[in-house]
């Protein structure tokens, strides 16, 4: 039977250090291996468009969202820090995919939204990469699917119970 390179790795330590409880390893240790899997694969289709998939997540969440937003709530929206937000977002409006209007009453208060441009790529894009990430979990059934985001999604409210949802 095949062996995943976590499994290799419990193993292992299985071998060396028998007293200690590997098994958080099984869950983080495959989430992270798939993790790092997925950001290599899935981010393809965007890497073609000369997109991070940060700045991926910004221009979707000012698409769904389909108002302006400030810098700070994009920032609580793609949970990044407030200095990545800045960062990705000069790229953005570099780009000509963001715009950015000073707030009326405070100056110190920006406004962004998509150009016509970013909503043309967003909406052009976020199909092929919902079919890309569809062939990428093929081989799991919807049931099995189901379960895996069920569960998932458990183990995420845990964890922002825990750590909080600011990650950059």
């Amino acid at each position: 039977m095949a062996e995943d390179t976590v499994a290799r790795v419990l193993r292992q330590w299985q071998q060396v250090r028998p007293d200690l409880g590997t098994a958080p390893m099984a869950v983080i240790g495959r989430l992270n291996r798939c993790s790092a899997l997925l950001q290599q694969a899935a981010d393809a289709p965007l890497r073609r468009e000369g997109l991070t998939r940060p700045e991926f997540d910004i221009l979707g969440t000012l698409r769904r969202e389909d108002r302006e937003l400030t810098p700070s709530r994009l920032a609580r929206e793609t949970f990044a820090s407030g200095a990545a937000v800045t960062k990705r977002l000069r790229q953005l409006e570099l780009r000509g995919l963001v715009a950015r209007r000073p707030d009326a009453r405070d100056r110190r208060v920006a406004h962004l939204s998509l150009t016509a441009e970013g909503l043309e790529l967003i909406d052009r894009i976020l199909p092929e990469q919902l079919t890309y990430e569809e062939s990428l979990l093929s081989g799991l059934t919807p049931a099995h699917r189901d379960q895996l985001a069920d569960s998932l999604g458990d183990l995420l409210l845990l964890l922002e119970g825990h750590l909080g949802g600011t990650l950059d």
